[in-house]
C-alpha cells in the first residue's frame, strides 16, 4: 500500500508540473503576440493584403513599414528611428502597401520626431516628385474614397443604357510606382467592365528602373492595361497623341499619371457624348492634398468652370448666372468656356475632325485652350459634368527637366494667338512685348480652319465668355507710372504669387506684367 500511495503522489505531482508549464508557456507566446503589432498577410488576386493597425483619431500615423513583423517595432516607433515602407517581391514584381493608411481619403500625417534617416527619404522622395511619395507609398493602390456625387447623380436611369465604351489613356514620365499604381487600379475598380476598352500607359520615355520591366510585369495578367512607349521624349502633348493613335475604343478619356478616379466617375462623361458626340466633357477636378494625400471634395453648388486671361493663362470662375437659370439643379452639366486640360472624354472621331492637338505644340502648355477654343469655334460643346469627380495631386512646381533656352510655353501660346485669336491676338502681344519669337509654320492650322468653317474668336467672346474683360474696353492700356517714370504698378508673375496686390517695380518698358488696362466706369490711379 505504501508504494502505492507513494506512486500516486509522484503521478498527481507530475500532472501539476506539466500543467503549469503548458499555461506558462501559451501565456508567454499570448504575450510576445500581443506586443507585435497586428498583421495578416494574405495574397489574393496577386496583391499582397495586410491588415495595419488602425490609425490615430487625431489622423497622425507613424511611418511604420507595413512589411515587418518585428517584436522591436513599438520601440523603434518611439524612437521615430522607422524604416522606410519597403515593397514586398512577389514572383519578381515589387508590389505596394496595402493598409488602413488614407482610407476614405483621410490625410496621412507624419509625426514630427522623424529619425534622420526617414526625413532624408521624405526629402528625397519630395525631391524626386514634388509631392510626398513617402506618404503615398503607406497607402492602399486601391484605398477607399468617399462618394462627392450628389444624391441627383445616383438617381435610376439617369443615364442612357447604350454607353460607347472608352480608352482611358495616361501618360507618365518618371512617375512614382504607388501614385500610378493608385491612378490605375482606380480607373479598373471603379468603371464598369463593359464601358472599359482599355487603359493605356504611354510612358514618355522614363529612366527609372521600376517603369521599365517591373511595371510590365505588375500588369502582364491584366488584359485592359496596355504599355505604350515613346523612342525619345515626347512632352505631354505628343504622348497623348501617341496614346490616341494606340487607342481602340471609340471615346478617348485622358488622365494625368496622379490622379483617382471616384465612384460613378465614367458614366456620366460618356452619357453625354452618347447624346452628342461633339459634345467635350470633363471631370469635377478633386484636390489630393500634396503632403497628406487627404482627399478634398466639395459638392454640386461650388462647381467652378475654366476660363483665361490675356497672358492665355487658365484660370477657374464660379459658374455666370446666366448659366445658373438654365439649369433646374447644380449637378446637371454646365456649359466651361475653357478646360484645364489634364481630364477630359472626347469622341475620337471628333477629336480627329478637331485636327487633334496642335502637333507644333512642344512639351506641354497652351493646348488645353487650343482645344477648347475650336471645340466652341467649331461646332461643339465644352462642358463640366458636377456628377463625376477625379482627384488630382497639383504640384507647385515640375519636377522634370528639360532643355533650356526655349521657352515652350510662350512658342505654343503665339502659335495659339496667331490662328484662333483674330484681332484679339494683339492683346497677348502686348504683354510679351510684341516679341513672338519663332513659332513655326501654322499654315496648316489655319488651313484646318478654315475647311471647318469655325466661327470667330468674336464670336466665341460674346456667346460663351461674354464675363471676360476685353482690354479693348478699357479707358487705357499701358504702364501706370510715377512722374518721373522711375517705378511702375508691377504684379509678380510666378504662379504662387497668383492674386497677390500690386507693388511698385522699376519700370522696364516690356508691357508683361506692368501693363494695366482699367476698365471704363472703375475709379484710377491719381498718382503714385
Amino acid at each position: 500500500m505504501g508504494v502505492l500511495s507513494r506512486r500516486r503522489s509522484l503521478l498527481i505531482k507530475l500532472i501539476v508540473v506539466v500543467s503549469t508549464a503548458w499555461f506558462t508557456i501559451a501565456f508567454l507566446l499570448y504575450s510576445e503576440d500581443r506586443s507585435r503589432p497586428a498583421l495578416a498577410l494574405s495574397l489574393q488576386n496577386g496583391l499582397v493584403n495586410r491588415e495595419a493597425r488602425e490609425l490615430p483619431e487625431d489622423n497622425a500615423i507613424d511611418p511604420v513599414n507595413p512589411f515587418k513583423n518585428d517584436a522591436n517595432d513599438v520601440e523603434e516607433e518611439e524612437k521615430g528611428n522607422l524604416p522606410p515602407p519597403k515593397k514586398e517581391e512577389d514572383n519578381g514584381v515589387l508590389l505596394p502597401p496595402q493598409s488602413l493608411a488614407g482610407e476614405m481619403g483621410k490625410p496621412v500625417v507624419l509625426p514630427t520626431n522623424l529619425s534622420a534617416e526617414v526625413k532624408k527619404m521624405v526629402d528625397d522622395g519630395w525631391l524626386k516628385n514634388a509631392f510626398n511619395q513617402y506618404v503615398s507609398d503607406m497607402i492602399s493602390v486601391h484605398r477607399s474614397l468617399p462618394d462627392p456625387r450628389d444624391e441627383w447623380c445616383k438617381k435610376p436611369d439617369r443615364y442612357l443604357e447604350d454607353l460607347p465604351p472608352t480608352s482611358v489613356i495616361i501618360c507618365f514620365h518618371n512617375e512614382a510606382w504607388s501614385i500610378l499604381l493608385r491612378t490605375v487600379h482606380s480607373v479598373l475598380d471603379r468603371s464598369p467592365k463593359h464601358l472599359l476598352t482599355e487603359v493605356l500607359l504611354v510612358d514618355d520615355f522614363s529612366d527609372m528602373s521600376h517603369l521599365k520591366q517591373q511595371l510590365e510585369d505588375y500588369w502582364a495578367k491584366e488584359p485592359k492595361v496596355k504599355i505604350v512607349r515613346a523612342k525619345k521624349r515626347e512632352g505631354l502633348i505628343r504622348a497623348r497623341l501617341l496614346g490616341a493613335r494606340h487607342a481602340s475604343g471609340p471615346v478617348l478619356t485622358y488622365l494625368d499619371s496622379h490622379c483617382e478616379c471616384t465612384n460613378g466617375w465614367l458614366e456620366p462623361l460618356l452619357d453625354r457624348i452618347a447624346r452628342d458626340s461633339t459634345t467635350v466633357v470633363c471631370p469635377v477636378i478633386d484636390v489630393i492634398d500634396d503632403t497628406t494625400l487627404e482627399y478634398h471634395w466639395r459638392d454640386s453648388s461650388g462647381v467652378n468652370v475654366g476660363g483665361f486671361d490675356w497672358n492665355l493663362q487658365f484660370n477657374w470662375h464660379a459658374v455666370p448666372e446666366r448659366e445658373k437659370t438654365k439649369h433646374k439643379n447644380s449637378a446637371e452639366p454646365v456649359w466651361s468656356p475653357t478646360m484645364a486640360g489634364g481630364l477630359f472624354s472626347i469622341d475620337k472621331a471628333f477629336f480627329e475632325k478637331l485636327g487633334t492637338y496642335d502637333s507644333g505644340f512642344d512639351i506641354w502648355g497652351g493646348e488645353n485652350l487650343e482645344l477648347s477654343f475650336k471645340t466652341w469655334m467649331c461646332g461643339g460643346t465644352l462642358e463640366i459634368v458636377p456628377c463625376s469627380h477625379v482627384g488630382h495631386i497639383f504640384r507647385k512646381r515640375s519636377p522634370y527637366k528639360w532643355r533650356s533656352g526655349v521657352n515652350v510655353l510662350r512658342r505654343n501660346s503665339v502659335r495659339l494667338a496667331e490662328v484662333w485669336l483674330d484681332e484679339y491676338a494683339k492683346y497677348y502681344y502686348q504683354r510679351i512685348g510684341n516679341d513672338k519669337g519663332d513659332f513655326g509654320d501654322i499654315s496648316g492650322r489655319r488651313e484646318l480652319r478654315k475647311n471647318l468653317k469655325c466661327k470667330t474668336f468674336k464670336w466665341y467672346l460674346d456667346n460663351i465668355y461674354p464675363e471676360l474683360f476685353v482690354p479693348g474696353d478699357a479707358v487705357a492700356n499701358g504702364e501706370v507710372a510715377n512722374g518721373d517714370r522711375d517705378y511702375c504698378l508691377d504684379s509678380a508673375c510666378k504662379p504662387e504669387d497668383m492674386h497677390k496686390p500690386v507693388g511698385l517695380w522699376p519700370c522696364h518698358s516690356q508691357g508683361g506684367n506692368q501693363v494695366t488696362s482699367p476698365p471704363r466706369g472703375r475709379r484710377g490711379v491719381s498718382s503714385l
